[in-house]
């Protein structure tokens, strides 16, 4: 997730988050984790999602916040370091903090809140006197315009960036103190920048001269979104409107942050220890094993997954676990009310932040000449507000019957199993039977196909099928690059040569106690000819996965859920767009610039590997037999795929019209509360209704602290997309090793070789030979059948 306020063009925030997106988002996992997986470049997703998000985006300060970006430091395949980084200050303090040293790769290990106040202050000085001397000598040509401001931006991004990734995957009071005190400072440099009128007339004169039609492509993107994000940055503002702008965008800021931080404190303030095992009937080991470790980091030293005592959280593995898993009826009730409720009240209240987010959005796309704040969200998408809504009613038509269909089928098959809840199934029974239905229809239970996906072998799996499709190899490089924590893996990618292109982190395990929850992948540092150590070879890009899957337990590797297979599969989707870019222009290299609505178009078509049969049988191996998923369990896996999808398609086409309305028709101060309008789109999206006290909204990050605002729609456009490109492979025969190798080459070189040098649309349109349909989503869904009656 952003994808992670983030809008996107390219340059700084492009620089930066994902899914994605998803917190960062980005990118991201779509939210509410009870559903399916999905994120995020965050997605935050942030989250984060991974996603791109430029330089003069109207969410420009939120995406630097997010994205956890670039440093200028490799280029091919030597290190060594960085001149670009030494202090200039005088200052002991600056001259050994770790954030202003030279480095190849972020010292993630040593860096403190207390560098934080004075590295980022001694920075900004700094390139306040850069950007003074581009401005004094700017010129419209490649050399005096872009390669500078690249520059500038990149300095930025990779300090502010190693900032909030450890504030997402290791937060304190401490370090949240010290970016407050220097987040408003930031801000206010970013706004500069983004103002600049002598830097925005050269990209017009550049856009005006002779030369325009001799530029590549790729130059030609950048030009333009430069243009287009100038003006959303408020750049032709008179004096009091501009200062109005700059004021919103401090305080939209600041909100955001709250707002995701309030989210995290609520997640971690809920705790439910219980000590009679009749409460946790149903549970099953591994859970009971993660809830017993919870425990014990609580102070229970003597806790057992036996005998207890069980700390149940509202992190997303115990969540889930209690939510699918848990006979206890009343159990499911308090932590399902819990989670919806979560920021919701007291102190964390998250109700006012989004009140004033909602205003703020407002008055900023009146500010800029918008009706309203999606209006601005679409000048930097593929589609707009009226073509978003299309696709949602058209796919909501689809899913509303046959999720009429599965509350029918549960409570059929409630009755059947003589649950006394059979003739009133609400919100905290859906997972729980949707699970036993699932177990009986299929005779899959996701808890005893977990042996079958030890992480490990998982990861040699997904690394095999790179290999075959993409014809890259990836090894481990632990060791090469310091990490945040000792569970932090390392990895070198290389090209059919050997020669390495590209590294990257991955975090794969749930920590409560400091990082955030989600799934999300985030550029480190972007490819870019402009910051090649040697003048002929890029600099290589980095990218980090994180995820929040269960952490092993004992002496066993991490078991993975196959929801939780799919997850990391999404997240390297993602850093697979941004590791293999052959975009040499760094503003458009990878995931920068490429529109939001397009960004998950990678990651959600790695989600249909999951399904192949050789890929999901190279990777199924129990961990400690070494045996084979039956054949006829994979055949259950495949029939299952479509199971619920009408609800689960409903789902997220809920959170999309949401979003959709808040940011169109919704009028902060009116008539209606944002719970008014919750409860009004459920109507038409929801089987069930809401809950009264329902008050998800207040932990709806993506929108309101990530960078999917009037964007939650990207994910279904994004499926659209990822599905017809899936069905190229299809169409090719998924059985024919050579057509297969062939279609994944082509896939390469366009889809992810080219990044946001080209109109997405155009890009696809290379890779498929035809502009893309919705009909592969809906047959992969079980859903075209409906959609054609």
């Amino acid at each position: 997730m952003r994808r992670t306020g983030l809008l996107g063009t390219l340059l700084i925030a492009n620089i930066l988050m994902a899914t994605r997106l998803t917190l960062t988002f980005s990118r991201s996992i779509p939210p509410l984790l009870i559903t399916r997986t999905s994120c995020s470049v965050s997605h935050l997703k942030q989250f984060p999602k991974s996603h791109p998000c430029p330089l003069w985006s109207s969410s420009f300060s939120f995406c630097l916040r997010l994205r956890k970006s670039t440093s200028p430091l490799i280029a091919s395949s030597s290190f060594s370091s960085s001149p670009f980084m030494a202090a200039s200050s005088p200052n002991a303090l600056v001259e050994d903090n770790p954030l202003l040293q030279n480095f190849d790769f972020p010292p993630f290990d040593v860096v403190e809140p207390k560098h934080v106040r004075p590295g980022i202050r001694a920075l900004l000085g700094e390139l306040e006197r850069e950007l003074e001397d581009l401005e004094r000598n700017v010129e419209p040509s490649w050399p005096k315009l872009v390669e500078p401001l690249e520059k500038i931006v990149d300095r930025l991004t990779v300090v502010w960036g190693m900032v909030n990734h450890l504030k997402a995957v290791k937060d304190s009071s401490e370090l949240r103190s010290a970016i407050e005190d220097v987040q408003a400072e930031k801000v206010k440099f970013q706004l500069r920048l983004g103002q600049s009128k002598p830097i925005y007339n050269a990209f017009k004169a550049i856009r005006e001269s002779p030369d325009w039609q001799t530029l590549s492509d790729a130059r030609k993107r950048i030009v333009e979104s430069q243009i287009k994000e100038a003006v959303l940055n408020g750049v032709s503002l008179e004096d009091d409107k501009r200062e109005s702008f700059n004021k919103i965008e401090q305080e939209l800021e600041k909100l955001s942050q709250k707002f995701g931080e309030n989210v995290l404190d609520a997640t971690k303030k809920f705790e439910k220890l219980i000590t009679d095992q009749k409460e946790i009937e149903g549970l099953p080991a591994t859970a009971l094993g993660l809830a017993a470790q919870s425990a014990v980091t609580k102070g229970h030293e003597n806790a057992t997954a036996e005998n207890g005592p069980w700390l149940i959280t509202l992190d997303a593995p115990s969540f889930i676990a209690v939510m699918q898993h848990a006979r206890n009826r009343s159990l499911r009730e308090e932590i399902y009310r819990a989670y919806v409720s979560r920021a919701s009240s007291g102190d964390l209240d998250n109700t006012e932040i989004i009140n004033q987010i909602l205003k703020l959005r407002l008055e900023k796309a009146k500010l800029l000449n918008y009706n309203n704040y999606a209006e601005v969200s679409m000048a930097t998408k593929m589609a707009t507000v009226d073509k978003a809504e299309e696709l949602l009613e058209k796919l909501r038509r689809a899913s509303w019957d046959p999720a009429v269909q599965d509350i029918e089928d549960l409570k059929e098959f409630s009755k059947s199993q003589n649950a006394l809840e059979a003739s009133d199934l609400t919100h905290w029974d859906i997972s729980f039977w949707s699970e036993r239905l699932r177990e009986s229809k299929y005779d899959i239970n996701e808890e005893e196909l977990r042996p079958f996906f030890s992480l490990p072998k998982v990861m040699d799996g997904l690394f095999k099928l790179a290999n075959s499709l993409f014809g890259i190899e990836i090894e481990p490089a632990d060791g090469v690059a310091p990490v945040w924590n000792n569970d932090v893996k390392f990895f070198r990618v290389k090209d059919s040569s050997g020669s390495p292109i590209a590294y990257f982190y991955f975090d794969p395990y749930s920590r409560p106690a400091e990082k955030r929850q989600g799934a999300w992948m985030d550029e480190v540092f972007a490819r870019s000819r402009v910051l090649s150590r040697d003048g002929t070879s890029a600099r290589l890009p980095v990218a980090h996965m994180v995820c929040n899957q269960t952490p092993p337990v004992g002496n066993k590797p991490s078991l993975m859920t196959f929801r939780e297979v799919e997850t990391v599969f999404h997240e390297f989707g993602h850093a697979l767009q941004h590791m293999l870019t052959k975009q040499d222009e760094g503003l458009v290299a990878g995931i920068r610039g490429i529109e939001w609505d397009a960004v998950e178009l990678p990651s959600q078509f790695m989600e249909n590997w999951c399904y192949h049969r050789e890929t999901l049988m190279s990777i199924a191996k129990h961990f400690e037999t070494g045996e084979s998923l039956p054949e006829e369990v994979y055949l259950k896996l495949v029939a299952a795929r479509t199971f619920r999808a009408g609800s689960l398609s409903l789902r997220q086409l809920k959170f999309a019209s949401l979003d959709l309305e808040l940011h169109t028709k919704y009028v902060p101060g009116g008539p209606e509360s944002i719970y008014d309008v919750d409860r009004r789109v459920s109507e038409k999206t929801q089987v069930i209704p809401p809950l009264p006290e329902d008050r998800f909204l207040c932990s709806f990050s993506h929108i309101f602290a990530g960078g999917y605002a009037a964007g939650y729609y990207s994910y279904k456009w994004a499926e659209v997309l990822s599905a017809d490109a899936f069905s190229a492979f299809e169409d090719a025969g998924l059985d024919n090793d050579k057509a297969v190798k062939e279609t994944g080459h082509r896939f390469r070189e366009t889809i992810l070789a080219l990044g946001g040098g080209k109109e997405p649309l155009d890009v696809f349109v290379q890779f498929r030979g035809r502009e893309p349909t919705p009909d592969a989503l809906l047959r992969h869904n079980g859903l075209l059948p409906v959609a054609a009656s």
